[in-house]
C-alpha cells in the first residue's frame, strides 16, 4: 500500500480544471489508453502576451495520474509559454507534497504532456514521435531520449528507477539491457559514474580497456503512407489467428497519424482482458513500423470521422 499526501488526497478527489477546453490553441497528448496511462493537456495561450491564460486536462490513470494532471494545471495558469517550459517532473511531484517511488511516472507523463503542448503552440513537431531517439520499451512506447530526460533531472541511478519515472521496462523487461545502456551513458556523461581505479606503473586494469565503439547504423528509410497501410494491415493478419484461437477476432477501421483505430469482435468484445489484447496489437504494430503508434478503440474515433 502506497502513502499519499494531504495535497495528493486532495487534487484527486477534487481535480482542479478537468474536462475539455474548447478554446485551446496548445494541446499535448502523451501516453496511451492500452498502457494504461494517458494524458491530454489543453492550453489556452494569449498570442501576444505568451501567457497561458487557461488550462484543462482530460486523462486516463490512476489516483496520481489526475492528481498529477490538477496540480500541473495550477501550477502553469498564469505563467508565460518560457517560464511553464521550465517546469519539471520534480516541480510537480514536490509542489503535491512528493510521489511514492513507483507513481512517479504520472510526474514525468505531466511534464512530457506541457513539453508536447507547447510544441504545438509554437507550431513544432512533437518529439513524441520518437524520432528524437531510438525507441527502447516498445510496450510503453518510451524512447531513449524520454529516459535522458528523467535520469538527468532526477538523478536516477538504477533500472527499478528508471522503470518507476517512466514506466519503461516494467512490462515484458526485454529491454532492460537497452535500458542499462541509455542509463550508463546518460551516468558517464553526467560524470556519475565511479572515476576508474588506479593501478601500478606498467599495468592496465580491466576497467582501462574500452568497448569497440558500434558501428554506426543508417537511418531506416521512411515509409510512405501506402508502404505504412501495407505493414500494419499484414501485421494485423498475423495477428490474427492467434486471436482467433481465443474465439475473438480484431478489425482495422482506421488510421491517423500515430493513432491506429481497431474493433475486437467476438469474444474478445466487452471481455475483461481486452485492455491486454489491445496492449499486444500496439506492441505488434510497433515493431513492424519501427515507430510509437497508439492503438485505440473504434469507438474513440472522433465523431464525423
Amino acid at each position: 500500500m502506497w502513502n499519499y499526501t494531504d495535497k495528493v488526497k486532495e487534487h484527486f478527489f477534487n481535480p482542479k480544471n478537468a474536462g475539455a477546453l474548447d478554446e485551446a490553441n496548445a494541446v499535448g497528448e502523451v501516453g496511451s489508453i492500452t498502457c494504461g496511462d494517458a494524458l491530454k493537456l489543453m492550453m489556452k495561450v494569449n498570442p501576444d502576451s505568451q501567457v497561458i491564460e487557461d488550462a484543462k486536462f482530460q486523462t486516463f490513470g490512476c489516483g496520481s495520474a489526475i492528481a498529477s494532471s490538477s496540480a500541473l494545471t495550477e501550477m502553469i495558469i498564469g505563467k508565460t509559454v518560457d517560464e511553464a517550459l521550465a517546469v519539471t517532473n520534480r516541480d510537480i511531484a514536490e509542489y503535491l507534497g512528493g510521489l511514492p517511488p513507483e507513481k512517479m511516472h504520472c510526474s514525468v507523463m505531466g511534464a512530457e504532456a506541457l513539453r508536447a503542448a507547447i510544441a504545438n503552440f509554437k507550431g513544432e513537431e512533437w518529439v513524441d514521435d520518437h524520432e528524437e531517439g531510438e525507441l527502447v520499451c516498445k510496450c510503453f512506447g518510451i524512447d531513449a531520449a524520454m529516459i535522458e530526460r528523467a535520469v538527468t533531472v532526477n538523478s536516477l541511478t538504477t533500472l527499478e528507477e528508471v522503470t518507476h519515472y517512466t514506466k519503461a521496462g516494467g512490462s515484458c523487461q526485454t529491454c532492460h539491457e537497452k535500458i542499462e545502456e541509455v542509463l550508463e551513458a546518460v551516468l558517464a556523461k553526467t560524470g556519475a559514474l565511479a572515476p576508474p581505479k588506479s593501478h601500478a606503473p606498467g599495468t592496465v586494469g580491466l576497467d582501462a580497456i574500452k568497448p569497440l565503439a558500434p558501428k554506426a547504423e543508417a537511418a531506416p528509410a521512411k515509409l510512405t503512407n501506402v508502404q505504412r497501410m501495407q505493414k500494419i494491415m499484414v501485421a494485423i493478419e498475423e495477428l490474427r489467428p492467434q486471436i482467433q484461437r481465443d474465439g475473438g477476432d480484431v478489425e482495422l477501421v482506421d488510421i491517423d497519424g500515430k493513432d491506429i483505430y481497431v474493433r475486437l469482435t467476438g469474444a474478445c468484445s466487452g471481455c475483461s482482458q481486452s485492455a491486454g489484447t489491445m496492449m499486444g496489437v500496439q506492441a505488434k504494430l510497433v515493431e513492424a513500423l519501427g515507430e510509437f503508434v497508439r492503438v485505440k478503440p473504434a469507438s474513440l474515433l472522433p465523431a464525423g470521422a
